[in-house]
This record gives C-alpha cells, structure tokens and sequence, in this order.
C-alpha cells in the first residue's frame, strides 16, 4: 500500500479532532492514532542508527552533530518523509492546527526531527519558548517497556507534576510559552525511544539545513 500525503493528512486531522485537552499547568493536549500504522511502520523501519550519548545528556543540543531530520536529503530518499512533510505543510493541517490549538503559523518553517534515545538520556526542564511556535512529541516505538517513558510535564517553578503518556502513534502537543516547562527524568530505557519532534518555527532559525522547506515558508 503506497503511503501518500492525503493518507497522513486525514489521519491528523482526526486526531486533532479528537485530541484529550488538559489546562494544567499549561494547556496542552495528547493525540492518539496521529498516522496511518503502515506510516508508523515505514518510519521504524528507517536505516538511522541510534547515535551514542557519549556520556553525556542533558539537552538535545550537546549532540547537534548525530541528529537526524525529516531534511532534503531524506525527503528525497525515502518517500515516507517526503510524504509526511507535505502532510504537515498542507493548508488543511496547518489551517486545523491554528484553529484547534491557538497558534499563527504564518511565515513559519517546518522542522521535524527523528530522535533516537538510549539508556542514560535525560533532558532538563525547558520551555521551547523562543523561535518554535508549535511542538509535538510523537512517540513512535513499540516495545511494551516504554509505557512509561512519556515526556515529563513540570509547572511554572520547574516542579514535576506529571507525564504524558508514551503510546506508539500518540503525541503530546503545545504552544511554547514561558511556562510550558517539560524534559524526561533520567530512568531505565530498555533499546531504543523513538519519537519525531515537530517544530513549526521562525525565520530566525538559523540551521537551515534542518528544515524540511527551507525556500517555503507557511503562507495564509
């Protein structure tokens, strides 16, 4: 079965459509069923090797250089991040996510990243607030041991409040401001957590490389 852009696209859009929302302590919302499974399939089955951490962790940053991206290179590879890049660049999706989660995306660019954690990852608390003006987590992976390995939700003093669930083909989505704290406690993860980052973000992103449009930005 070929896995097309309007496939992906109906797929978000139900998802969106019914999303769980909670208020606190931010808003934000856990989607379930986000793909087609033979897209979340194709995209477990990508040749990226898991980079090593090297003993380090803390922020995604410490690694720039092993990071991988839904970027032209790959888009041109493999079909399933072409496919999935223009769902997420189409007007009905981008339309649906500023109507459902009060965001405006005009002039922003795409970036979505592939992220591979292994055992002794963690991430601090942070916000996103700054050039990315949408996230979404999306888990991906299916081994039954990541269940509670969802991203960690922390209030405005950076106390830890909560977790989002980790379900393969569900995300966790918000509108970054300075108080949309969230990162993973360091704990067990057996093989590998896998999970896309989608980033809707400003002109003022300066490594162009990343973005799945670069020339393209969202236009009303």
């Amino acid at each position: 079965m070929a896995i097309t852009k309007q496939a992906i696209v109906d797929s978000l859009l139900k998802s969106i459509e019914t999303s769980k929302f909670t208020p606190t302590p931010y808003k934000h919302w856990f989607l379930r069923q986000c793909l087609p499974q033979d897209v979340i399939d194709t995209i477990l089955a990508l040749p990226f090797e898991a980079p090593p951490l090297d003993g380090v962790s803390g922020k995604r940053e410490l690694h720039n250089n092993t990071r991988k991206y839904f970027d032209a290179e790959n888009m041109a590879q493999f079909e399933v991040c072409k496919a999935f890049n223009e769902a997420f660049q189409s007007k009905a999706v981008v339309d649906r996510i500023e109507q459902h989660f009060g965001t405006n995306l005009d002039g922003t660019y795409l970036r979505v990243e592939i992220a591979q954690d292994t055992d002794g990852f963690w991430l601090e608390p942070h916000s996103d607030l700054g050039v990315k003006l949408f996230t979404m987590l999306l888990y991906t992976s299916k081994d039954p041991s990541h269940a509670a390995l969802g991203t960690d939700i922390y209030d405005a003093d950076k106390g830890h409040v909560g977790r989002s669930p980790f379900e393969s083909n569900g995300a966790l989505v918000f509108v970054p401001s300075n108080i949309t704290y969230h990162g993973f406690e360091k704990r067990k993860i057996d093989g590998v957590r896998k999970s896309i980052i989608i980033n809707y973000v400003t002109n003022e992103w300066r490594a162009r490389e990343q973005l799945a449009f670069p020339a393209q930005p969202i236009k009303h």
